[in-house]
């Protein structure tokens, strides 16, 4: 069970939830940052971060995919995203809310970074999620 908690003393978020809550007994999958490579580790959307985002999502997917969760199914995430313009940012969330992922909506972070790990990557995205039983309960 996911309870998605909007708080109402505070100031309502545009596309995200301020928490998620997972019940006890639960299965969790904490994934590593996504990452903009395809299969043979060559840098996708060279200099173009909603490309970038878009291979990332596609990579996170994967990711879920290999460990029996979805997209529906993320608690959590941190996009990490090398700009210093919110209009970057801006155009790399609206790829994420695209995606399916802010569906629930998950608990996520918008990061503005310096650099990433890899040479020419711009975004990165990390992500807690449910891994449902087979009947597709969490």
């Amino acid at each position: 069970m996911i309870r998605r908690v909007t708080v109402p003393g505070l100031f309502p978020p545009p596309r995200y939830s301020h928490a998620s809550v997972v019940e006890a007994g639960t299965r969790l999958a904490f994934l590593a940052g996504a990452v903009p490579l395809d299969a043979e580790g060559a840098l996708v959307g060279e200099g173009d971060p909603v490309r970038q985002a878009e291979q990332v999502l596609v990579n996170l997917e994967e990711q879920l995919r290999a460990v029996g969760s979805d997209l529906a199914h993320v608690v959590a995430t941190d996009v990490y995203v090398v700009a210093a313009e919110p209009a970057v940012l801006s155009a790399v969330w609206d790829v994420v809310e695209a995606s399916g992922l802010s569906t629930g909506p998950h608990s996520s972070t918008l990061i503005g970074v310096a650099c990433l790990g890899y040479t020419g990557q711009l975004v990165e995205i990390t992500a807690t999620a449910v891994v449902p039983d087979g009947d597709g309960r969490p």
